[in-house]
């Protein structure tokens, strides 16, 4: 009886490929092979990590940050990856962070300090251009964006000295400065030194209006 069992399942399991060559001859015949292709990039494409199939290279982003809280060329970051390599999630997830702190968990206005941030990159990136620089909106997105950092600190740090009304001035000043000039140096190149005021005024209020946000005035 196995004998005839196993003969038998040999036999159906040859019919089956005697079957398939034969589909696998009318299909090439009529010019529709291609239907009995099997795409195995599609699998491999499936097998990828969340993160690497957004794109999303946590480590860089976090160099990137370290890049914007130490914004001195001699502590030996290199700060130039923020202009040359932007990417999208890390200002973006930056952007929310701040927009949390500043309204107080009132998600239904996260989408408006987006817009702000869209909207005021856009700005910043045509005064470069008609200025004679040469950055992309990109580019401007993710500065500006990361640049976002010190006012987030300095949102953190104010409830700490809420009975200080001197020191939480001083470090409400250092905040936007510190935003506007690690925006600043990186968006403004050579070709920009003779004419860095005009740059650099608009970012300074680009993110004295982001920290109005949080304070209120």
């Amino acid at each position: 009886m196995q004998e005839s069992y196993v003969e038998n399942g040999k036999t159906a399991g040859d019919n089956g490929d005697v079957g398939k060559s034969i589909y696998s001859q009318v299909f090439s015949r009529k010019g529709f092979e291609w239907l009995l292709e099997v795409d195995e990039t599609e699998d491999d494409d499936f097998n990828k990590p969340l993160l690497e199939e957004l794109d999303i290279d946590v480590a860089d982003i976090y160099y990137k940050v370290r890049c914007v809280i130490f914004p001195l060329p001699s502590l030996g970051f290199k700060r130039d990856v923020l202009r040359d390599s932007p990417d999208f999630w890390g200002p973006l997830l930056i952007v929310i962070l701040y927009a949390i702190l500043a309204l107080y968990g009132q998600f239904r206005v996260v989408s408006w300090i987006i817009t702000i941030w869209v909207l005021g990159s856009l700005i910043v990136f045509l005064l470069a251009r008609v200025l004679g620089g040469e950055v992309t909106y990109s580019q401007c997105l993710g500065v500006i964006g990361y640049s976002l950092i010190p006012l987030v600190l300095t949102a953190l740090a104010l409830p700490l000295v809420h009975y200080f009304p001197m020191l939480g001035f001083c470090i409400k000043a250092i905040g936007v400065v510190w935003a506007s000039y690690s925006a600043g140096s990186l968006l403004i190149h050579e070709d920009l030194r003779s004419k860095r005021p005009l740059l650099l005024y608009p970012i300074l209020l680009l993110y004295i209006y982001f920290f109005s946000l949080y304070t209120g005035v």
